[in-house]
């Protein structure tokens, strides 16, 4: 695909951006379908994924490990370290978790400094953000590379 088709897409497929690739098994935690306003964006984003993945979204009922995590999560919803120490046991080492949270100025806004703390008391680092949306920002977790190589012996 060219440079100006990868545009393109990143402007049609808010998932696009987020590095997802074909055939991929991607689980889904935390979507919220109550709220009708942000259900719009966030379906917009689900489907995107499901378009690149080629595959549906599978949900917290999923008994294999995937290669990566969606985790929405508002401000209300708990413990943001509990969420995300209980994603890394849905993926291997390495894998992402991208954890969706409304923008600034929304409802359920988690603040970054949040996040990161949560991060890393999880265990993870926090490698990329991205617009995921009108409503979201995506925020890319990993692994670190040295608790990762601990892992692997």
């Amino acid at each position: 695909m060219s440079a100006t088709a990868d545009h393109a897409e990143e402007r049609t497929n808010p998932a696009a951006r987020l590095g997802f690739q074909p055939g991929q098994v991607v689980q889904e935690l935390g979507f919220d379908d109550d709220a009708e306003q942000e259900l719009r964006a966030e379906q917009e984003l689900r489907e995107g994924i499901e378009a690149i993945t080629g595959q549906e979204l599978v949900d917290e009922e999923y008994d294999d490990v995937a290669d990566a995590v969606v985790l929405w999560f508002r401000e209300d919803d708990g413990d943001l370290t509990d969420a995300l120490v209980d994603a890394t046991t849905m993926v291997d080492d390495g894998a992402p978790i991208w954890l969706m949270t409304p923008k600034t100025g929304r409802d359920g806004y988690v603040e970054p400094s949040d996040i990161g703390e949560a991060a890393t008391t999880a265990g993870l680092a926090q490698t990329s953000s991205v617009n995921a949306g009108k409503d979201w920002t995506g925020s890319r977790l990993v692994t670190p590379k040295s608790a990762r190589s601990g892992k692997q012996r």
